[in-house]
């Protein structure tokens, strides 16, 4: 569909970026680095930008909650974009506004969505209630405080069984959310545990998955190999039980169904890394291009066809021509481009079409372990896997404390140089 260029032709034009997420933060950083002229507001409802693939080593301790958690304050002082901490009640299309659970609202010109997901729980009886999601960092530092408790209670607890129920962690979904999670809390845990004098053979880590394969959407073969190698060689051996289907989670206890039979798991933590929904707000929009998943469906150029004025990235959005997975390296790439159509549409030119680059794809296989895949070539596991990983994500990391240049591209060019003359 024809893009109507004249929509855009109004006097004082202004930006609203609904989600600061990646593909809303880093549209709105590098709208300020390219020197655009349009005033840019970006809004979110927590006063901090949560850098998702660091949350594990948040958890662990590895890197520390500034790099993985920074105020958006900080990540913005030395820009022009306004940043209001707010939750965002309505978008309406047809009227060109945003308002807020305060009451307020914004008028806009462009609008960005870039509204995250929220966890999906498949309406099993008991999952949002009894499970601990890993999405944010206050997920990460409660479960963290979580467990820690858990392993304190088993020390001094007196039975056999509440001892087990304590040191029984299952994790819900084998995604690369759950895969590094596991892997993560495989080394982490036994070391808490030594704190207390506890005996680490007793902790048990549990991964069940729906259906017969783990990282699901990752493309290379070797690399779920190593993955799954990885899980059994942690200092606590990861018990992966596929095609397990979750029934029903109560406090203290997991039902679900696998080979023909029910099982339950005594557990004391459960977390749910299942899969996402679409953010409630995506749901109700008069929108009829989607996919399957309720998506919305944009141009190349990232437009909703049916509002050129809107772009859309990362979780809420599906290029129609070619659908690109929901990782965050294509949000980041997202927002780049959307600032960069921003910029051309601000001086009258025609937006560009945009091309992603998938340079790899990066694991947290535990403790300083990782795993890389380059181009789809080349697979780099253990310790210089840890190193490719940690790299890539401080090079993009938005923070002044890395003094990032926002243009940066996603893996640095000089990590992949060092890896290819190896």
């Amino acid at each position: 569909m024809a893009v109507d260029y004249t929509l855009m032709t109004v006097s004082s034009p202004s930006v609203l970026i609904a989600g600061g997420g990646f593909t809303g933060l880093f549209a709105a950083l590098q709208l300020s680095r390219l020197g655009c002229e349009l005033p840019v507001t970006l809004i979110d409802q927590s006063p901090r930008f949560v850098f998702k693939p660091l949350l594990y080593d948040l958890l662990s301790g590895e890197v520390e909650a500034d790099m993985a958690w920074p105020r958006y304050d900080d990540l913005l002082s030395d820009t022009s974009v306004r940043f209001v901490c707010n939750s965002i009640q309505q978008v309406d299309l047809l009227n060109r506004q945003v308002v807020l659970s305060d009451g307020s609202g914004y008028a806009y010109d462009y609008l960005v969505l870039g509204l995250g997901g929220t966890a999906g729980y498949f309406g099993i009886p008991g999952a949002q209630d009894n499970t601990f999601k890993f999405r944010q960092a206050d997920d990460a530092l409660a479960l963290g405080r979580h467990l820690q408790q858990c392993l304190q209670r088993a020390a001094q607890s007196p039975t056999g069984a509440e001892r087990a129920a304590q040191l029984t962690v299952t994790l819900v979904g084998a995604g690369p959310s759950g895969i590094e999670l596991a892997a993560t809390l495989a080394d982490l845990l036994p070391q808490w545990y030594d704190r207390f004098d506890g005996d680490s053979c007793d902790i048990e880590i549990i991964v069940l998955q729906r259906n017969g394969e783990i990282l699901e959407g990752v493309r290379s073969e070797q690399l779920r190999e190593i993955a799954r190698a990885a899980l059994g060689n942690r200092r606590i051996a990861v018990d992966l039980r596929l095609d397990a289907e979750v029934q029903a989670v109560e406090p203290g206890r997991l039902y679900y169904y696998q080979d023909g039979a029910n099982h339950i798991i005594e557990t004391e933590t459960v977390i749910w890394t299942a899969g996402n929904s679409l953010h409630p707000l995506i749901q109700s929009l008069p929108v009829a291009q989607r996919d399957r998943r309720g998506r919305l469906r944009t141009e190349p150029t990232l437009q909703l066809p049916e509002y050129p004025e809107v772009f859309a990235g990362g979780d809420c959005a599906v290029m129609a021509a070619r659908p690109w997975p929901a990782t965050a390296q294509v949000a980041y790439q997202q927002g780049m481009a959307i600032a960069s159509n921003l910029a051309l549409m601000s001086k009258g030119k025609p937006p560009e079409p945009i091309d992603i680059s998938l340079r790899g794809t990066l694991l947290k296989l535990g403790m300083e372990t990782g795993a890389a895949e380059l181009y789809n070539r080349f697979e780099v596991k253990g310790y210089p896997g840890h190193l490719i990983r940690h790299a890539t994500y401080l090079s993009l990391l938005p923070t002044p404390v890395r003094n990032l240049k926002v243009g940066a591209e996603w893996i640095t060019d000089e990590v992949f140089k060092q890896v290819l003359d190896a």
